[in-house]
């Protein structure tokens, strides 16, 4: 069943026009017919990409990573309706993000993982599942490893290396990808994860609300229970059910995270009792950025029209450690 078209947005006076005027990573997506209706059912959202149309853009999207390495840059040239709100994208972690001073008292919105961004694109979420007749009980069936860890950018400074150092002194723990030149391919990685007990979803940056794919698609939908190292508890607690992942945070010391990691795996009922949320929640994740832009229309009307970043750089680094 096709889905009814509400309204043709270039002849809707309260269509919201959101103008991308650079894709993120310089890679285009089609903004061939209502995209926003279309594929995720937002009604009266206008995406488009040409700057001809910047007079009559209600909000433009900049991504940060191009505007820092000075591959785009600001229209500053153009006269800037009153109106119009600049929005300022980003998925990166604060220490990621480059010199932000520069573009204090320009944007009016902020479109980033953070849950108190003006408009929230997390890199994934929990849905409701309709569909759990195909829950195995036994989570254990396959496991043939502890631990396992796919890790592409080491740096022995961060604290997920110094972590990652001090458990594998205790516990068996299967590396793959650039630090032990086991690369896997994008088919090959939710098996092989499954093959593991425990996912180590360590983020590379200790940020507030920075919480990446590690968790909701190589843990969760990897089906090995999450062992993170990131935000502080309450964060993770905040977007995913407290009994389905185990924070590094909780315990004294790395060697007993080791050892409630060896017992846990030899508890089956215990250990199962990880998957339970499975019943009622499944992972959606978020990966078009047409998607995360088109978001932007169902919050528009409720943000205050005034609203300016005077300090960008101070709101990233906020509560960041």
């Amino acid at each position: 069943m096709t889905k009814a078209r509400v309204i043709n947005p270039t002849n809707d006076k309260n269509v919201t026009t959101i103008l991308v005027w650079h894709w993120p990573f310089n890679i285009a997506y089609s903004l061939k017919g209502d995209v926003c209706w279309e594929l995720y059912s937002i009604p009266r959202c206008r995406l488009v990409d040409q700057r001809s149309l910047f007079p009559s853009a209600h909000v433009v999207v900049f991504h940060n990573r191009e505007l820092i390495e000075g591959t785009q840059k600001l229209p500053s040239y153009l006269p800037r309706p009153q109106w119009q709100r600049w929005a300022w994208m980003s998925l990166e972690a604060p220490a990621n993000n480059g010199n932000l001073q520069q573009f204090a008292g320009i944007f009016n919105m902020t479109i980033t993982y953070r849950r108190d961004s003006d408009i929230t694109i997390p890199y994934g979420k929990l849905v409701p599942n309709q569909d759990v007749g195909n829950l195995q009980e036994d989570v254990t069936a396959n496991k043939s490893f502890l631990a396992c860890w796919v890790i592409s950018n080491y740096r022995r400074q961060h604290k997920r290396s110094q972590v990652y150092k001090e458990l594998k002194a205790i516990i068996a723990v299967k590396v793959y990808g650039g630090l032990t030149n086991t690369h896997l391919s994008a088919e090959a990685l939710l098996p092989t994860i499954s093959s593991c007990y425990f996912y180590l979803a360590f983020e590379n940056s200790i940020s507030k609300d920075y919480i990446t794919e590690k968790l909701w698609k190589n843990a969760y939908q990897g089906g090995a229970v999450p062992v993170v190292l990131g935000p502080p508890l309450n964060d993770y607690k905040a977007v995913a059910p407290p009994q389905s992942f185990i924070h590094v945070d909780n315990f004294a010391s790395v060697k007993d995270l080791g050892e409630y990691l060896q017992q846990l795996a030899e508890d089956k009922k215990r250990y199962n009792e990880y998957f339970t949320w499975k019943r009622q929640w499944k992972v959606k994740l978020y990966t078009d950025w047409r998607e995360r832009m088109c978001k932007i229309c169902l919050q528009y009307s409720n943000l205050p029209p005034q609203k300016v970043y005077s300090d960008l750089a101070a709101w990233s680094n906020a509560n960041n450690s």
